[in-house]
Formats: structure tokens, C-alpha cells, sequence
């Protein structure tokens, strides 16, 4: 019978029972088992006045300890009565009451049925919090939002219970709004791009350039953040509940207010508010800029980067070139506060035909470079003109950009600011002086540059170069002189007027009337018709060339003895011409 009367329990679950008795130590508490259970008395420092016959919620430890007793505890029936709350209220979104206990890093920690919630920095609020102390040790409503059991880890919100009333507030101000309206917000929060600004439950973007007429590099430059400002509405979507807004359209435009007096010639002044690869913009007054195009900065032509010439806050002086007031449009320029160097009276006179200058080189291309005698006045050296000896390719081999030059003025036209220069006519031209250098059959010291399948390279004294055929490289011994190689030659042509000297290693060593031999067929003047008969009995034609080359072959077959009558008959030919070898 007393069996009946006792109830069966399980553990680790969470029961009412009746406090029997009090100790100093021990609560006795009665949950209608064969025994009763005690619970340590600090288990109850939060209740206030406990008494026996009180119904407490205690969790059942043990049924029979070592020494038979019932272990129960009231703190876990606690922990275990919060989380069942906890996850009820996340699984039926019941808003429950928490104490803010202390800041953590990057929100709050709330209590919460006993247990520690973490309450994150972005979910306390719709706008950003700067100072998370004020929260501390006051009581907040707050939802729910996540629970990770597996790190006892509960995740609220306060946020989403604003949100809510939000809605309706942002529902009832959107069915309300209008373009050109003007409302009353609060900055919420700022980006480089602009600020978000809080219109009672809804936000809208204010773009840094509607905050004002003037440039400006950053909202903070204007605005604080939870500042009150007065905005007005330039454009709202509906579906994507976006809201655009302007400032500086409450004030009237710059240009309404600029001088009258200001036109195209007119002198004025400003700051640098921006400079980009094209030009720089100059303000005159907060909200009207110009440009002023980097071609329109010097008279110089090699002006390619603004930012070389200017930069942002410099302070200059501009004349205006072009004015749109209706299209609020201004193009400024700098150059024409000077003079143009080209229609200065005294530019003929100064760059005259025959004067001698230094300038800069600024550019160089496939026919010549370009120097700068002065900011605006260029003139172009053609590659031909560099040097009298060197046979420039291009102007790279001569000279590099930013060289300076000396030069001498050839031609001269300012109708259109054309100079042509040069830099080999500062001196006398030395193939004058060379042609008595270079005697046809004089001999000198010459080292082989470079060999071709038909012509070879020849570095002469004095910087000049030759020329020799590839079968006139032939030395005493049968080899074929290399490159590098400084050999005797001798001089078989010299044309002065084409700077051209040809030349032979071979005729060098062979005997004195084999020196005509090599020499090649002169070339016939321009539109005239050589005269065949007479071409034939020069002692330079072709023929004598195809001459030495039928007796290197014969001298090759070691018949010498017909060599020499070849040499006896063509040395009586010339007895018999003298006439024809004068000329």
C-alpha cells in the first residue's frame, strides 16, 4: 500500500516539489518520491523570503546518491527551464524581456531567463550605434533570432522589433511622397559616395554631388553625422523603395548670380578644383568651374600632363575663351594672358635664316626630331642635317630626348609657324676638304664594319664610310678579309655630291695596272644618253671589270703567261686612246 502512494521520477528532468524544511545549509523539498531531496541553500539567494510549503522547480541529479539520499538542484532546473523558454520563444517569435548586463566586443550580452545572450552592435538599432554604454544596466525587449546549442549560444535582436513598426511608418511615408517635396531628416550614416539620411522609418541617399554647388571631396567636409537637415525629394522607386535626395536644390544655382560682365576676353581668377589628362578645371565661384584644356595652358606644344603644370588649390588667372550660360558652360585659358611667340615683332629678326640658336629636343621620329628654341617656338631637324659624315638612320643613333642642340635656322615661315633647321650646317661641309683626302688610287687604313651578300662596310678616317664589293675583300693569300678586320684598302671612286667612297682591298696589292680594273662604270649624268662608244674605250667600264675577273680565273688555272699578253695588249690600247683616258 505505502508503494502505491509514491510517485515514479526520472532523472535529469525538472519537477515541482513542496519545501519541507530549511537548514542553514540545506533546503528539504519533498517531490512526492520515497525520500525527500536537498538542495543546497545557496541555490535560493534570489528568492527573498523562502518558507516551508513553498512550490519550487527543482532538476532531478540523482534518484539515490552514495549514501542513499535524493540529489536535486535548483539552479539546473533553471538552465534547463531557460533554454525551454528560449526555444520556445524562437520557435513562436515571443518577444521577451532582457537586462543588459555589459558591454562585449561588438555588442552587448543580455540576460535572458538567466541565460547570457549576445546582443550584436547591428542589431540594436536601425541606425548605427557609436556609444553602447548607454544600453547597460537596463532592461530592452528583444527577439530571439538564432540558438547553437552546441556552444550554449543565444543570438537576440532589438532591431527587428523596430523594424516592424518601421514598416508601416515607411509604407504610410512612401504612399505620401512626392517629387520637389521637402523634408526634415537626421544623417544616419556617411560613405565617400554620400550620406543616408533617416526620414522617420525610411531612408534616402543624398549623392555628394547634391550636396553642394561646389566641388567637395568628402560629405564629411559639410555634414555630421545625426545632424538635422533640411533635403527635398528628387526621385523615389515605389517597388525598390529607394529614395533619391538634394540639398544645393534648395539654394539657387551659381551661374544665376555670376557677373553680367563676365564674357569671351574677360580676365579672371579661381582655384584648382580638379585636374585631369585632359585639362584642369578652375572654380570662380562655388559652383562654376571652367576648363582649361591642357592645350590651352602653354604655347608650348609638348605640354602632355596637366599635373606637370598645375595642381589642385593653386590659385591662377585665366582668360575666358568661350561662355554658355544656358548650357552653364565655360572654357578657360592661361597661354593668352602672354604673348604669342610667333607674332612677336621681333620673332623674324630673332629666328632670321642663318642665325644660330640651342634648344631642346621634345621629339623624335622616322625623318628627323623636333627641338624647341623656345616655350612655343619648335623647329625640325631632318635626319639628313644631323651630321655631314655619319649616315644617320634615325635621330636615336644621334641624339636623345631632352639633349640640347645647336642648330641653325635654314628656312623660316611664321604664316605657318614652320622652322626648319639644321645642325651639320654650323660647319663648313669637309667633303670639300676630302676629295683631296681620298685621291682615286690613294691608300688607306680602313676596318670592315659589316659584309652583305653584294657590299661590304668600310670605317674610314675622319669618321667617314665606305664602300667595297664582296670580291674586292680578297687578300694577297686567297682569304676574304672579316669583320673587324683593319686591312689597305684603296680609293677606286669618290662622288661628293652623293657622299659615296668606294674602295678596294684587293686592288691594294695587286700590281699598279690593275688599279683601272676595278674601278666602276661612272654614272651618267640625269637625262642625258651616255655615249657608248666612248664608255666602252673608258678605262672603267664594266667590261674591264668582267676583264679582271676572266683573268683572276685564268691566274686561279695557273695560266700567268696569258695574263701577261692580256696586260701588254690592253696597256698598248691606251697608247692608242689618249684621248679617251684623259676623260
Amino acid at each position: 500500500m505505502y508503494g502505491e502512494t509514491v510517485s515514479t521520477i526520472t532523472e535529469k528532468q525538472v519537477i515541482e516539489g513542496h519545501v519541507v524544511a530549511l537548514t542553514n545549509r540545506e533546503v528539504i523539498v519533498n517531490i512526492g518520491f520515497k525520500s525527500d531531496g536537498i538542495v543546497s541553500r545557496s541555490e535560493f539567494r534570489d528568492v527573498d523570503e523562502l518558507k516551508a510549503g513553498d512550490i519550487v522547480e527543482v532538476y532531478i541529479e540523482e534518484q539515490e546518491n552514495a549514501i542513499g539520499q535524493l540529489v536535486l538542484s535548483r539552479r539546473k532546473a533553471k538552465i534547463v527551464k531557460a533554454w525551454d523558454n528560449i526555444q520556445k520563444a524562437l520557435d513562436e517569435d515571443i518577444v521577451i524581456d532582457g537586462m543588459v548586463k555589459r558591454r562585449t566586443k561588438g555588442g552587448l550580452i543580455v540576460d535572458v531567463y538567466g541565460v547570457e545572450a549576445f546582443l550584436p552592435g547591428s542589431q540594436i538599432d536601425v541606425k548605427p550605434i557609436r556609444d553602447f554604454d548607454v544600453f547597460v544596466g537596463n532592461k530592452m525587449e528583444v527577439k530571439v533570432v538564432k540558438i547553437n546549442y552546441s556552444n550554449d549560444n543565444v543570438v537576440v535582436s532589438h532591431k527587428v522589433l523596430i523594424e516592424k513598426d518601421l514598416e508601416k511608418q515607411k509604407i504610410e511615408i512612401l504612399s505620401n511622397l512626392e517629387k520637389g517635396q521637402v523634408l526634415e531628416g537626421i544623417i544616419k550614416n556617411m560613405t565617400n559616395f554620400g550620406v543616408f539620411i533617416d526620414l522617420g522609418g525610411v531612408d534616402g541617399l543624398l549623392h555628394i554631388t547634391d550636396i553642394s554647388w561646389g566641388r567637395i571631396n568628402h560629405p564629411e567636409d559639410v555634414l555630421k553625422l545625426d545632424e538635422k537637415v533640411n533635403i527635398v525629394v528628387l526621385d523615389f522607386d515605389d517597388e525598390k523603395k529607394r529614395i533619391s535626395l538634394g540639398m544645393k536644390q534648395l539654394t539657387a544655382h551659381p551661374w544665376d548670380s555670376l557677373a553680367t560682365d563676365i564674357e569671351i576676353g574677360s580676365k579672371i581668377k579661381g582655384k584648382i578644383v580638379n585636374v585631369a589628362d585632359y585639362g584642369s578645371f578652375l572654380e570662380i565661384i562655388p559652383g562654376v568651374e571652367g576648363l582649361i584644356h591642357v592645350s590651352e595652358m602653354s604655347w608650348s606644344q609638348h605640354l602632355r600632363n596637366p599635373q606637370d603644370f598645375m595642381k589642385i588649390g593653386d590659385e591662377k588667372d585665366a582668360v575666358v575663351l568661350t561662355i554658355d550660360r544656358n548650357e552653364r558652360k565655360m572654357s578657360l585659358g592661361i597661354k593668352q594672358l602672354s604673348e604669342d611667340p610667333w607674332t612677336k615683332q621681333d620673332a623674324l629678326i630673332k629666328y632670321a635664316v642663318g642665325t644660330q640658336h640651342k634648344g631642346i629636343v621634345r621629339n623624335l621620329t622616322n625623318f628627323g626630331l623636333f627641338i624647341e628654341l623656345e616655350e612655343g617656338i619648335d623647329g625640325l631637324v631632318h635626319v639628313s642635317d644631323l651630321s655631314w659624315t655619319k649616315k644617320v638612320k634615325h635621330p636615336s643613333e644621334f641624339v636623345k630626348i631632352s639633349d640640347e642642340l645647336e642648330v641653325i635656322v635654314m628656312e623660316l615661315d611664321t604664316t605657318n609657324r614652320k622652322l626648319a633647321l639644321s645642325h651639320k650646317h654650323l660647319e663648313d661641309n669637309p667633303w670639300d676638304n676630302f676629295e683631296s683626302v681620298f685621291t682615286r688610287g690613294s691608300n688607306h687604313k680602313c676596318t670592315i664594319l659589316s659584309k652583305g651578300e653584294r657590299n661590304a662596310i668600310l670605317e674610314l678616317p675622319y669618321g667617314l664610310e665606305g664602300i667595297c664589293n664582296s670580291r674586292n675583300l680578297t687578300k694577297e693569300d686567297g682569304s676574304e678579309g672579316a669583320e673587324g678586320e683593319t686591312l689597305d684598302f684603296r680609293v677606286i671612286e669618290f662622288a661628293k655630291d652623293d657622299k659615296r667612297i668606294m674602295l678596294t682591298h684587293t686592288g691594294s696589292w695587286k700590281e699598279a695596272d690593275h688599279i683601272s680594273n676595278e674601278t666602276p662604270k661612272p654614272k651618267a649624268p640625269k637625262g642625258k644618253k651616255t655615249n657608248k662608244k666612248k664608255a666602252d674605250s673608258s678605262n672603267s667600264t664594266l667590261g674591264d671589270i668582267e676583264a679582271l675577273s676572266s683573268l683572276k680565273e685564268k691566274m686561279e688555272d695557273g695560266a700567268k703567261a696569258e695574263i701577261k699578253k692580256a696586260v701588254a695588249k690592253r696597256a698598248a690600247n691606251k697608247k692608242e686612246k689618249p684621248e679617251d683616258e684623259k676623260s
